[in-house]
């Protein structure tokens, strides 16, 4: 039995985001086909909570190669717009500091339903334990037609841009 929603998804207008794609970039470092949010429609700050949506296209960089004539959204990926989405909350309301959010650690994802391209992609996410300058824990589902089609736990680390890349 799936978890019960963190938010009442159907309240909100996706037609006009809180924040759209040129506002997410603004705080996502993320670019091209790793973009994986189109809207932001509502922020809690009060609970630390976040709703925004991708629009899944038929154009996606996984479409043909991921299941040839089923092209099924990797599971990874729905992991990555899950955490995009709770570290764009992070870094807009501070919650962490650092240049970036990254991952340190999922927990309990579990997968529901297929996710399919031309489809909206309805994501939710809620700070739960939060160490400023350390970690933040979220809860995150994802839905599609109002159907919950992924869940699971995630860990946001601050990274600073001082680490040095190695070649």
């Amino acid at each position: 039995m799936p978890p019960r929603a963190l938010y009442d998804i159907e309240n909100f207008n996706y037609d006009k985001p809180l924040f759209d794609l040129q506002a997410i970039r603004r705080v996502n470092p993320q670019r091209h086909e790793m973009e994986q949010l189109t809207g932001i429609v509502y922020v809690d700050e009060e609970n630390h909570g976040v709703v925004g949506f991708k629009d899944v296209t038929d154009k996606e960089f996984w479409t043909t190669g991921h299941m040839p004539g089923f092209p099924l959204m990797p599971g990874v990926i729905l992991c990555e717009a899950a955490a995009q989405l709770a570290g764009f909350y992070a870094q807009k309301y501070g919650l962490l500091g650092g240049d970036y959010v990254g991952f340190g650690g999922m927990n309990e994802v579990r997968f529901r339903s297929p996710v399919l391209p031309n489809c909206r992609l309805v994501i939710a996410a809620r700070a739960g334990k939060i160490r400023a300058n350390r970690r933040a824990e979220f809860e995150f589902q994802g839905f599609v037609n109002k159907k919950m089609v992924f869940s699971g736990s995630m860990i946001g680390v601050p990274i600073n841009r001082e680490h040095e890349i190695t070649k």
